[in-house]
């Protein structure tokens, strides 16, 4: 179980996403929690709003359970918090686990971090490859807060996994949005 320091989002991982390597694949996915204050629900974790949070009730770990229908490529999780709002709420020890069902989790990292503010990047691979991992359920565990909190809150997470090109062997991009939907054969 390695133990890992997170760093907070760089104009590289930014550019790493404009530039198609990796995309956002949350939306395939049905997310559920632990627990939540009402109004304060799963759905504020993927509004795309900085400015509202999931807020756990109850006791750690605090839970954050994606599930998708089918295996997928997982590459990286961000995870949006701020220590300078959030105080105490903000998550001080992060377990991410996956595998094929809730009943077969594998702890992939533990992550340490240290008043964050802003997106945390955390590679679901060491020395930051470009490799991947195949998973129906991912699960981010907030195993402790800071100032010792006993909820939590949790901004935003994307789950990204490697971009697959649409025509597998051919070296070349389509660029208009018409050839692109005409890549594929049904």
């Amino acid at each position: 179980m390695p133990e890992v320091s997170a760093a907070v989002d760089t104009k590289e991982d930014v550019d790493k996403e404009d530039d198609g390597e990796k995309r956002e694949i949350g939306k395939l996915a049905v997310w559920s929690v632990s627990s939540n204050k009402p109004g304060n629900g799963v759905e504020m974790l993927r509004d795309n709003n900085l400015g509202t949070y999931w807020q756990s009730d109850g006791a750690q770990p605090h839970l954050v359970n994606i599930q998708f229908q089918k295996k997928v490529r997982l590459q990286q999780v961000a995870i949006y918090v701020d220590f300078k709002v959030d105080e105490s709420y903000t998550p001080n020890k992060i377990s991410i686990r996956a595998g094929n069902s809730f009943h077969d989790l594998r702890e992939i990292k533990v992550v340490d971090l240290d008043e964050p503010a802003g997106w945390i990047y955390i590679s679901l691979f060491p020395n930051d490859s470009k490799d991947f991992l195949r998973a129906f359920f991912m699960q981010l565990a907030v195993l402790s807060n800071h100032q010792n909190g006993r909820d939590t809150h949790i901004r935003q997470i994307k789950i990204y996994g490697p971009r697959q090109n649409a025509v597998i062997g051919h070296p070349f991009q389509f660029t208009t949005v018409e050839f692109s939907m005409r890549s594929t054969i049904r």
